[in-house]
């Protein structure tokens, strides 16, 4: 295999393209977005990742590398593009993923590897993906037979956003291909770059087990929260009591929060439950997660309860759903604000690394996002906020008091400088 065409060049899509074409392949990616083609082109990335675009400038400059909004002949297809979550049915959304299909079978040609690292439920490959491929074939050579003619893999993804090209070349993958020949092929090409363990498995076990692997962190989450909130009523540190029994070889308890974001973590489990009846565990983790931007609202509101004037202003410090990063993908910030603005509070935002444009709220400086302001309350622990000055936070406030939801500030330090602090789970 020489050539690669790679559809989509969102976070996943890009760092893969990229990551194979300097590790000897020619790849063509492809985007809808002419923006982000053109950008892509001048060697500038459409999003911040580390490492990203000092390997994009080497991917271009090696010859091995280029963007279009149309696709080519190539020997492997990756489709990279993004499965939304359609809320209103709770299942997931494959009509990317089914375009993206759609838009190879016209050059798909015997002994193509066509790759799904999109997130889908299990089934989809088979159910969707492969007879769009069988029924749409080239018009010259119709009637191609995947495992006979053509073959399909999917192999989801393992990154972290923030260093998710560290994780795709030393996370260990999953590889499941619709037959062995088809796993095989897609094993050879990611071993080009990945340095961690590759395992071969069936193609919907391989979807099962991306699903399983987020669901799974949720549901820890979930638990994590409802420990926080029987922590407040029992008063007592859950960030303690986690801490501690955590020292069990065998329990590990992840951090609670004022909700789950991100597109995986918030969405996956949906996408696993949504052909079955057997999900009372997933359901109410999700439940329990939705549902901690009601619960902060609700410490706010109490600390705020003796401030006797019309106009309440709170500061939200961090949108992102997770810190040093600009990604507000299912961020329970939005949730939050909805509900701050619900009960009548004037709601002022900071977030040094999400892009206003990107965000449906105007994002403030931070002196302005102070100014005035009754209550700071801390949804995302950027290690920015980490350094804050406490002293001169508070020349700009009307009221200092302060709402860590990550626990993640020096809380002397801002009690010391004359702030009221609450922290979540405590």
């Amino acid at each position: 295999m020489e050539k690669i065409c790679v559809l989509g060049l969102g976070y996943i899509g890009l760092p893969t393209a990229v990551l194979f074409a300097t590790n000897s392949y020619d790849v063509v990616g492809v985007d809808i977005n002419r923006e982000i083609v053109e950008k892509v082109n001048k060697k500038v990335t459409p999003f911040e990742e580390a490492g990203l675009e000092e390997l994009l400038v080497k991917a271009v400059d090696l010859r091995r590398f280029k963007a279009s909004t149309t696709l080519e002949k190539a020997d492997g297809f990756i489709i990279a593009v993004p499965t939304p979550f359609d809320k209103r049915n709770r299942m997931a959304d494959l009509s990317y993923v089914i375009e993206a299909t759609k838009s190879i079978a016209p050059y798909l040609e015997e002994g193509n590897l066509v790759i799904i690292e999109s997130t889908v439920p299990p089934g989809a490959c088979e159910k969707v993906v492969v007879p769009i491929l069988e029924q749409r074939g080239n018009a010259e050579k119709s009637g191609l037979k995947a495992k006979e003619d053509f073959f399909v893999a999917h192999c989801p993804e393992r990154a972290m956003p923030g260093s998710t090209l560290h994780e795709m070349v030393n996370n260990d993958r999953i590889i499941g291909g619709i037959d062995e020949k088809s796993a095989e092929l897609a094993k050879s090409i990611y071993a080009s770059f990945v340095n961690g363990r590759l395992y071969i498995t069936s193609i919907r076990t391989a979807e099962m087990i991306k699903l399983m692997e987020n669901t799974y962190r949720d549901i820890n989450i979930a638990l994590a929260n409802e420990f926080a909130q029987i922590a407040e009523e029992a008063g007592i540190s859950v960030w303690d009591a986690i801490k501690l029994a955590n020292k069990h070889p065998r329990v590990n308890i992840l951090n609670p929060g004022p909700g789950v974001g991100g597109h995986c973590i918030a969405v996956d489990p949906w996408f696993l439950t949504e052909d079955s009846t057997k999900n009372r565990i997933i359901s109410l983790a999700r439940e329990i997660n939705d549902g901690m931007p009601v619960h902060v609202l609700h410490r706010v509101r109490k600390m705020l309860a003796n401030i006797k004037r019309e106009a309440v202003s709170i500061t939200i410090l961090g949108v992102a759903y997770k810190g040093d990063i600009g990604d507000t993908r299912e961020t329970p910030a939005l949730k939050l604000i909805r509900l701050a603005e619900k009960e009548g509070y004037a709601v002022k935002i900071y977030d040094p690394y999400v892009n206003e444009e990107e965000f449906e709220y105007p994002l403030l400086p931070l002196e302005e996002a102070v100014k005035n302001s009754d209550c700071i309350v801390v949804l995302t622990d950027h290690n920015e906020f980490k350094s804050l000055s406490p002293a001169k936070i508070g020349e700009f406030m009307r009221t200092k008091k302060i709402f860590d939801t990550r626990n993640c500030l020096e809380h002397e330090k801002w009690r010391e400088n004359g702030f009221e602090v609450e922290i979540l789970g405590c």
